[in-house]
């Protein structure tokens, strides 16, 4: 779990974030929502210890991070996974040895050990057949399911995913959004998802936090978002792609 408590981040005289609180549970799919500019990107790095916020605190598991000694930082950044917006394989890299970096950088594990962990999320996402494949080999798809595979070799506890469908037909963003809610409830991992995509909302939205102008706006499920009489929300909602297709959809049947 992780309770993020009134958390403000600046940069020179612009106020980013502007006191938000939430806490993101274990084994759920928690999304960020909002439009470009709303402080998605700020939020997550926060998270992440990239930045660290002016005000408040977020404790992971019950541990606030700016407490920790550098060591133990250390310790908590091993145990997050990161799935990249582009998906940030490195090139000169097969896709097996792309998704064993992370324990080569963070586990002392013998060889053998490293393959099996390999061989086994490979497996998870669909990947059997890959390890020899290099990234331009792939498709847009499989780079994705390769990044998550990295993401999770290390059993991390705290999973981010950062746009995880831009660029990808709907019909393989959805594959990637089911895979990632059956690897956080299968592992109960705590996962956030910083997203603009409706659909990945109304697959996967178990928890769904919208940011507007640094400020929590809403916070809900995919079940109520669309009962919300908040504004900002609405406005978010009935502009987007989805919703277009399916008012769409609604008026050619009427015809």
């Amino acid at each position: 779990m992780i309770e993020v408590k009134d958390i403000h981040k600046s940069f020179g005289d612009s106020e980013i974030l502007k006191g938000i609180s939430t806490i993101f549970e274990k084994g759920k799919t928690n999304l960020v929502i909002g439009q470009s500019g709303s402080g998605k990107t700020v939020f997550i790095k926060c998270l992440l210890g990239l930045f660290v916020p002016e005000e408040g605190t977020i404790e992971y598991d019950g541990k606030a991070y700016s407490k920790l000694s550098s060591d133990e930082r250390s310790d908590l950044r091993a145990e997050m996974g990161m799935v990249f917006q582009g998906s940030a394989l490195f090139d000169s890299m097969t896709i097996a040895e792309n998704v064993k970096f992370p324990l080569r950088m963070f586990t002392k594990q013998s060889k053998s050990e490293m393959n099996d962990r390999v061989d086994f999320v490979l497996k998870r996402v669909n990947l059997s057949d890959a390890h020899n494949k290099m990234p331009s080999e792939a498709s847009g798809g499989m780079q994705k399911r390769a990044a998550i595979a990295r993401a999770i070799v290390n059993k991390p506890k705290y999973l981010f995913c950062d746009e995880p469908n831009s660029g990808l037909d709907p019909r393989t963003a959805t594959v990637i959004d089911n895979l990632i809610q059956e690897i956080t409830e299968e592992y109960d991992i705590t996962t956030v998802i910083n997203s603009h995509d409706m659909n990945s909302v109304m697959e996967i939205g178990q928890k769904i936090v919208f940011l507007k102008d640094g400020i929590k706006e809403w916070e809900g499920s995919n079940k109520n978002i669309f009962k919300t009489d908040n504004e900002a929300v609405t406005n978010f909602v009935y502009s987007s792609d989805l919703f277009k297709r399916v008012q769409k959809m609604y008026i050619e049947e009427d015809q």
